[in-house]
């Protein structure tokens, strides 16, 4: 917040980017009733869940990831690994990127705004105040707890999906050990996970949508950090039902990898007096 100027621009640009990306869908959703199986409130939460995965991560990951490679260049990597901490860790958290906090507040108001015009809703909501009129409460309590447990799943499912976007970070920020620069892998990474950006179940019906259907499902699972808890949100079936427990693993598994590229890449790390 030393430069406010860039903190504002930062801030209005983002909030266009969110505007536009609103805009757009809402033009498409206004020429067909559903995509595939996503309504217009659907789609909208979905959005909103890859919009509140990136911003965390764009708030707190992105901004140190990308500085390691001017620590490696500028010899700072030093005083990092003097430090009596874990180098991972400050390398991670070094700096904040308050501006995208924005994000976070923009998608946290489409996901309510979504979730409030569901197509459903018209149904559910009579269902309870009959529930309420005739003393129904122990129904009552039970859509209660299966409401909650279903918006705590909802969240350790996006924690899921910062960790996974965490762990691909990391990972291409210590190549930056051996390029000395590596702007090219972050380009890669914006490449490659625009794909989380739709549904998984778009891929399907063609040859090709289904190579990376597959591929950013069960070897990189892009497609599944930002779908499979929107669909929990929304109690859509998941097909397969077990594939949220592939995305949980496999996040896990790269969580430990990154940390092992991450450690070995500083054995390789000539520090600036060498």
């Amino acid at each position: 917040m030393t430069f406010r100027g860039n903190l504002l621009i930062t801030i209005v640009t983002r909030g266009f980017w969110f505007a536009a990306q609103l805009v757009l869908f809402d033009i498409i959703y206004r020429n067909v009733n559903s995509i595939n199986d996503w309504s217009r409130g659907d789609y909208f939460a979905f959005m909103a869940t890859g919009m509140l995965i990136n911003a965390i991560v764009e708030t707190f990951f992105m901004p140190n990831c990308a500085h390691f490679s001017e620590l490696i260049r500028n010899g700072n990597l030093d005083f990092v690994l003097l430090k009596p901490i874990d180098t991972q860790f400050l390398v991670s958290f070094e700096k904040v990127n308050l501006a995208m906090l924005n994000q976070v507040l923009l998608a946290g108001a489409l996901l309510c705004y979504s979730l409030l015009h569901l197509s459903h809703l018209e149904l559910i909501l009579p269902a309870l105040q009959n529930m309420i009129l005739s003393g129904q409460w122990i129904t009552l309590l039970e859509i209660c707890f299966q409401g909650t447990i279903q918006i705590i799943m909802y969240l350790l499912l996006l924690a899921v999906g910062v960790a996974f976007f965490y762990s691909l970070m990391i990972a291409l920020a210590s190549s930056s050990i051996w390029f000395g620069r590596n702007q090219g892998l972050y380009d890669f990474w914006f490449y490659i996970t625009v794909f989380a950006r739709y549904p998984r179940s778009i891929y399907s019906g063609s040859p090709t949508g289904e190579i990376i259907r597959f591929a950013f499902s069960y070897v990189i699972p892009i497609l599944l950090v930002v779908t499979v808890p929107s669909r929990l949100l929304l109690s859509k079936a998941l097909e397969p039902s077990w594939i949220t427990l592939v995305s949980v693993l496999i996040t896990i598994a790269l969580l430990f990898i990154s940390r092992f590229i991450f450690k070995w890449s500083l054995n390789s790390y000539r520090s600036a007096s060498s």
